[in-house]
């Protein structure tokens, strides 16, 4: 049973970037890229105002589609809505630890590990006044997986059912056992909703309204600002200022040019790399703040283990050994990324970094040695078709780097060619086996590790002959299937001792080096760009800036 449903890869993981930066033009040998330009902001934003001392000015180019809990799957919703509601758990600060939020401690799980009874604060309201409960928690963990949300398979794949088996006592059946439950339970649409103000039902959603439970409340939404002020009746820690005016940009340089002159206080996702360096130069003799934080976001290389000649194993582990993370990191991203050596993020303790320890970076001997034991050779080239979004510039640079890299490296036995496609197209192609490879990248719902396994390598029906038929890795478009990759996910989904899942996410990732059905690339940094007077700005890893702890100074 996997976590996810395919839209997952139209979220976070397709991060499209509105700013078209240069496209690379480098050959590796020669390769001199021409020192880039800061892109020079247009004279046109948005009708922003700079806000008082009391209020905090947010500017990003991503702009949430909806604000209903149960049907957000887009990084920008998660921004609002984790100022908006609270939910069960979240994390502390900038880490991917769990504490409680609603709830008052960790579940009590029962011995086979399908039963979670939660306690659950009390004195907690909501924005209409409605009062918070098991019953009200209850009802919005059970909208969430009945409503039909693009997000709604994460908790319906696992919930069996939800009740209140007391006023501030919440029981959770699941269907499964699923030991990362708790950190599931953070996710942000799985906020607390008025049961006053919502309901149960196949697309009864609200998206032009929040009503919850959190440090803000929503003023209101336009296509150009959500505005939320202060909850008076919260139960926590008041929030230190009076609002959150968050205004969306129509492109990085917009975003850019509001920063500089003034109009925000904030600038966070999405700027362009040449921006972000610009911004970092300029911070200490401006007078701003660089926040930096390596993000839980994954950028890798799929590889479909079904096509030819991708069905045979050193042909996946000679693309393997070819690619040069430090490389890609310099030309494309400015320094602005880290080496990705497995699927799962360095900032987790159960990551292992096995392609680094199996294959390097641009180990060319290898590749060669490796292609020419599956019969390539000059005069018979392997050709790899590398798809991606056309949408997205950096994919456009990584492969066309990749294609001079292996142009003056391999002497001919390799060759890459560039795909581009539109991003509509891309998704509904991936999981009907049309492409043998194609670029993406993954941010998680959740902070455990098995949110960067179950959803990519789990097959609920295929064989070593077929390929996977259905399931993940078939949604996914990798067509991977390998019984012991079932059998060490349903183990580590099942084991409750973190030092023994650790051990088989450590099996779970000798086995993906060794069967290589994708290539990590690399980790992106995550920016934020703040006033001077702002004190308190945090990343989380999974939650991104952490909005209701920052204060501001007159």
């Amino acid at each position: 049973m996997h976590v996810m449903n395919w839209f997952r890869l139209s979220r976070q993981k397709w991060q499209f970037v509105q700013y078209l930066g240069l496209f690379l033009s480098c050959c590796f040998l020669v390769i001199s890229c021409s020192g880039s330009q800061t892109s020079k902001p247009t004279a046109t934003t948005p009708n922003t105002t700079t806000t008082g001392s009391d209020r905090i000015a947010v500017g990003s180019v991503e702009k949430p589609r909806t604000l209903d809990p149960a049907d957000g799957y887009e990084v920008a919703i998660s921004d609002i809505i984790t100022n908006l509601g609270d939910r069960l758990y979240t994390y502390v600060g900038d880490t991917d630890q769990l504490q409680p939020q609603l709830a008052t401690e960790l579940p009590k799980v029962s011995k086979d590990g399908l039963t979670y009874t939660i306690p659950l604060r009390q004195g907690v309201t909501f924005h209409d006044g409605e009062p918070f409960n098991a019953k009200a928690m209850a009802f919005s963990l059970e909208r969430f997986s009945k409503n039909g949300g693009k997000p709604s398979s994460l908790l319906s794949d696992l919930m069996a059912s939800v009740e209140a088996t007391g006023d501030y006592e919440l029981t959770i059946k699941l269907k499964n056992p699923f030991a990362p439950f708790p950190s599931l339970l953070a996710f942000p649409g799985m906020s607390a909703v008025s049961p006053k103000t919502y309901e149960i039902g196949q697309g009864k959603f609200k998206p032009n309204e929040f009503v919850g439970t959190g440090p803000y409340k929503l003023v209101s939404f336009t296509p150009n600002q959500v505005k939320v002020d202060a909850f008076e009746n919260y139960w926590g820690e008041k929030p230190p200022t009076k609002g959150i005016d968050f205004q969306f940009f129509s492109s990085p340089a917009n975003l850019y040019n509001s920063f500089t002159t003034g109009a925000v206080d904030i600038a966070y996702r999405d700027l362009g790399a040449d921006q972000v360096l610009k911004l970092q130069q300029d911070a200490q003799a401006k007078g701003f703040q660089v926040v930096e934080k390596e993000s839980s976001r994954i950028d890798y290389l799929v590889l479909n283990v079904k096509q030819k000649p991708l069905d045979r194993v050193e042909v996946r582990q000679a693309i393997a050994s070819i690619i040069d993370r430090p490389l890609i990191i310099d030309r494309v991203y400015r320094g602005q990324a880290t080496a990705a050596y497995s699927i799962i993020p360095s900032n987790f303790e159960t990551t292992k970094p096995v392609f680094k320890d199996a294959y390097g970076d641009g180990n060319v001997e290898k590749a060669k040695e490796l292609l020419t034991k599956a019969g390539f050779s000059k005069e018979k080239p392997f050709e790899l078709p590398i798809w991606y979004a056309a949408s997205v510039p950096q994919r456009q640079q990584i492969v066309a780097l990749l294609k001079e890299y292996v142009a003056q490296k391999l002497d001919g036995v390799m060759q890459i060619n560039a795909q581009p496609v539109d991003s509509t197209t891309l998704l509904g192609n991936v999981p009907k086996n049309i492409y043998p490879s194609y670029l993406v990248a993954w941010f998680p719902d959740f902070g455990d590790a098995d949110n960067y396994i179950s959803p990519f390598f789990t097959c609920n029906k295929g064989s070593a002959e077929t390929g996977c038929e259905a399931g993940a890795s078939q949604s996914q478009g990798f067509f991977y299937y390998s019984e012991p990759m079932n059998k060490l996910i349903q183990a580590q989904r099942q084991e409750q001792d973190p030092a023994k899942r650790k051990q088989i996410f450590a099996e779970i990732q000798d086995l993906i080096a060794q069967d290589v059905p994708l290539v990590p690339l690399l980790q992106k940094k995550d920016y934020a760009f703040a006033r001077q007077n702002l004190k308190d700005i945090k990343i989380n890893p999974v939650l991104g800036l952490q909005f209701p702890e920052i204060k501001k100074q007159a």
